[in-house]
């Protein structure tokens, strides 16, 4: 793909035009990330309440909220290749209209007991997959030099896992455990329905011929889908982790209550989702690389400074927030990549692979913390191998990573 100079990747504004149109298909886009993403991230805030109510062990109750993570991770392979193939205007109403069968039974049937929580939550990992509808949408309505920015821009949707950390408590203890799933449902089937009659998929959009398999195996063997992959595994698996696990850990921590500690899960969230559309757009001026690398420190650095358990004001909300920030940044840098390197035809399934990966690089923490707290009754451990993988990213980025956009994208290379 022909790159823009850096020259005119620093002012996009005067290098491209982009339709008010492929604007309002980008806002409808975010709208139905934020609205899924609210559903499938219905069970975290209910964590502690879970665990309260049906006696749960730590490990039980990573699991119950890791699940839709990792279902809706492995969705998005598939997901994100159908939308190279069918494109968003079928995939977003059809993702958004099955997640509200799971929403339903979980908010009117599925709570009573661990098992069917579990058979609920895996279900309910539908609505994680809408990540990869969006990015190939998104992706073909703007040209590369603003890529970074939109795909940013529409990433910002993953806040919708603050609304459901800012509500889904309160309303369970306003009006009983089926009124944030009914509202919930009932805005997914708006969206579905408002999607449906509005959305448009971007004119001569490339639409792959070859069958599903040849085109996953196509991009397997794509150099950008293993590197993008291992990055979004750190940046958004970080975040995603911390945004399903981060109510446990200040309960059990800090010692906080069920509704302070959604609330606090609410503000890293809010930060990490406005620092995305900032990392790409930092992306199309500087570069990924740059942009990753100044993240990956950060991360590594609060880790660190975090498994000393310091007092959570202030250094414990500055460790906290530094990391959001930073991890929010990471993932928009992240897709800025794939933009600049994923070929147009193949830009749904290189998605589907690294939002996977992201998906799993948040299923494994939950998990892992649940454990070691459970046999060391202490965080340390687990946040010390976040370090640790961050420094491993770190260093991938100013090798590996820096050498491929080199050889194929100079224009992206962060100087």
């Amino acid at each position: 793909m022909l790159q823009p100079s850096r020259k005119q990747s620093e002012r996009p504004e005067r290098t491209a035009t982009v339709s008010g149109r492929a604007w309002l298909m980008l806002a409808l886009a975010t709208v139905g990330f934020a609205v899924n993403f609210w559903a499938w991230a219905l069970l975290s805030p209910l964590g502690p309440r879970f665990k309260d109510s049906l006696d749960l062990s730590s490990f039980q109750q990573s699991l119950l909220v890791a699940v839709p993570v990792v279902v809706g991770s492995l969705g998005r392979i598939p997901v994100g290749a159908l939308t190279d193939r069918f494109g968003g205007r079928v995939m977003f109403p059809l993702v958004s209209a099955a997640t509200i069968l799971p929403v339903l039974y979980l908010g009117l049937a599925g709570h009573s007991s661990l098992a069917a929580l579990l058979a609920g939550g895996f279900f309910l990992g539908i609505g994680g997959t809408a990540f990869a509808v969006g990015v190939p949408f998104v992706n073909a309505w703007f040209p590369p030099e603003r890529r970074g920015l939109a795909i940013g821009i529409f990433g910002s949707g993953m806040g919708g896992t603050a609304i459901s950390a800012l509500t889904t408590v309160n309303l369970v203890k306003a009006h009983g455990m089926a009124n944030p799933f009914l509202i919930t449902a009932g805005v997914l089937a708006l969206y579905a329905v408002v999607a449906a009659l509005v959305l448009r998929d971007a004119p001569g959009r490339p639409v792959p011929t070859e069958p599903l398999a040849r085109r996953l195996a196509a991009t397997l063997k794509l150099p950008v889908t293993w590197q993008a992959s291992a990055l979004y595994a750190v940046a958004f698996g970080g975040y995603v982790a911390f945004s399903v696990y981060l109510p446990t850990y200040l309960r059990t921590g800090y010692g906080l209550t069920q509704a302070d500690a959604a609330n606090r899960m609410a503000g890293f969230v809010l930060l990490a989702v406005a620092m995305r559309p900032v990392g790409g757009w930092l992306s199309d001026r500087v570069g990924p690389v740059r942009v990753l690398a100044v993240a990956l420190a950060v991360v590594l650095a609060g880790a660190l400074a975090q498994s000393f358990t310091p007092a959570l004001a202030p250094a414990g909300t500055i460790a906290f927030l530094a990391m959001a920030a930073a991890l929010g940044a990471a993932s928009g840098a992240v897709f800025a990549l794939v933009a600049l390197l994923a070929p147009a035809n193949k830009v749904g399934s290189v998605t589907g692979v690294v939002g996977a990966a992201g998906g799993l690089g948040g299923f494994i923490p939950p998990l892992v913390m649940g454990s070691l707290y459970g046999a060391y009754g202490s965080y340390a451990i687990g946040l010390v191998l976040l370090a640790v993988v961050a420094a491993a990213a770190l260093t991938f980025t100013g090798t590996g990573v820096s050498h491929a956009l080199g050889r194929r994208a100079p224009a992206a290379r962060a100087h």
